[in-house]
């Protein structure tokens, strides 16, 4: 499979969504993630993140302008049990009630399909490292726009390399409606020695007009550290 450059991506693609990524550092000794999000809308845009004691949540720059919180808040990271969830909706919750509960991820996004928001249907995508820097990757998504039919398709990486990472996102293209992620995860380089580097690389390259925040955290997989860097448009 082909190593794509992820700042070539995100540089060529005005909207690809919401984003995770996920890997091995170049030197083999941490596990890096990365999760942004995008808006369209004044109401997408009205966000940032804040950090948490498990992870991250999104929460609105200013409430007087927050018109539909359903889709757009929620937690888009929690550390579970030494796994670390990240995803772009409220399945954060139930992948981690399930893994608390001693089941899988995957029954946890069986219960779940594609976002209610037509004419997209967005898709739900998912991802866990586990501490030993193993990860997984999920996209629910409708039937090329057929709500009438939900599609999940599961990747699981035992052995990362170093490196390198996978990469998915919620949009295919920027249309309307927005189709949704085609193909497996895009096999990326991940080459920044930390994550304050590698935040700023993947900032400087997500479209002006519509990035809104962006979480990247690199983790010791001898220690357990995380290095951790937000940045968010507002604010």
């Amino acid at each position: 499979m082909k190593t794509h450059d992820l700042k070539e991506i995100l540089s060529n693609h005005p909207y690809p969504g919401r984003g995770i990524v996920l890997g091995r550092t170049a030197d083999n000794s941490k596990a890096a993630i990365a999760y942004f999000i995008m808006g369209r809308s004044e109401n997408s845009r009205n966000r940032v993140f804040e950090e948490t004691e498990d992870g991250i949540r999104t929460k609105a720059f200013d409430e007087s302008k927050m018109v539909d919180p359903s889709l757009i808040i929620y937690h888009p990271v929690r550390v579970v049990n030494g796994a670390t969830v990240v995803t772009n909706g409220d399945q954060t919750d139930t992948i981690q009630r399930f893994l608390l509960d001693g089941k899988s991820y995957i029954e946890a996004l069986r219960t779940r399909c594609f976002e209610p928001d037509p004419p997209n249907y967005t898709p739900r995508i998912s991802g866990v490292v586990e501490a030993d820097g193993s990860y997984q990757l999920s996209i629910l998504k409708s039937a090329d726009g057929d709500p009438s039919c939900n599609h999940r398709y599961f990747y699981e990486y035992d052995a990362p390399v170093a490196g390198t990472g996978h990469f998915i996102h919620t949009y295919q293209e920027n249309l309307d409606p927005l189709p949704s992620f085609e193909g497996e995860p895009r096999k990326v380089a991940i080459e920044a020695p930390d994550a304050q580097t590698w935040a700023e690389e993947l900032w400087a390259n997500l479209n002006h007009d519509n990035k809104v925040s962006l979480f990247v955290q690199y983790i010791d997989l001898a220690s357990g550290a995380r290095e951790t860097v937000i940045i968010n448009k507002h604010g």
